[in-house]
């Protein structure tokens, strides 16, 4: 890989990302200006307490976003660990290995979602895709994970998310929208399953889906976004 291709991530006009419409109501797009607001601030919460620390230039911190739809933050902190790491690790595509293989993890929403990540994140909808900027990856998915979940159903509900099985009890070919890191009593196996380790995540960060439609409430709509705090908590 040369520098100026570059992870193939740096200085696109227009940005794609900023030039997608949303998929759904649970499938809105950040746009790539906000997410680098939040890492901005992340990167200021983290050297206030860790003694001034760049975060960016830590080769040891990971990074996870439970809910990635457009790859927008695994892309934007990819870019960030690339510039910070040069001193560490001068290699380029051994700095790019490092960081897709140990530093930056996804777990897709729907399976479009997650191909859309692979492509912001990977350049391919397959990790280990000839067209793929990191060659560690042996499997199609790399680190961002997606698989069909399933709703558990107690009566008429999920009893994790309070989905009505009479909107989300569907067919093999429509998407659940049973999110899999709310769909478990103890993420942190759950976590373990998915990416093969015993993963504890220095940052979780992301734009979950806010809310679900007919799980009740006011307009029949229910709030699912705090499911996610408390299961990254």
């Amino acid at each position: 890989m040369t520098d100026s291709a570059a992870f193939a991530l740096i200085k696109r006009n227009p940005d794609v990302l900023t030039c997608i419409a949303n998929l759904s109501n649970d499938e809105v797009f950040t746009p790539p200006e906000f997410a680098q607001r939040m890492l901005d601030t992340l990167a200021e919460g983290w050297a206030s307490a860790n003694g001034g620390a760049n975060i960016w230039a830590d080769s040891s911190v990971t990074f996870l976003d439970p809910c990635t739809k457009s790859g927008v933050f695994l892309r934007e902190i990819a870019k960030r660990l690339i510039d910070g790491l040069a001193d560490e690790i001068p290699n380029l595509q051994e700095r790019v290995d490092h960081i897709l293989t140990h530093q930056v993890f996804g777990i897709g929403i729907t399976q479009l979602t997650a191909l859309l990540a692979r492509r912001s994140l990977y350049c391919s909808k397959w990790a280990n895709g000839d067209h793929s900027v990191a060659t560690g990856f042996d499997d199609e998915d790399g680190n961002v994970w997606f698989e069909r979940t399933e709703h558990v159903w107690e009566g008429n509900k999920c009893s994790f998310c309070g989905a009505p099985k009479a909107i989300f009890d569907r067919a093999e070919d429509y998407e659940t929208h049973a999110y899999a890191f709310i769909h478990t009593d103890d993420p942190k196996v759950r976590l373990a399953e998915l990416f093969g380790a015993d993963m504890q995540f220095d940052v979780i960060i992301g734009n979950p889906p806010y809310q679900l439609a007919g799980g009740g409430g006011g307009t029949n709509d229910s709030p699912i976004y705090h499911f996610f705090v408390d299961q990254a908590v």
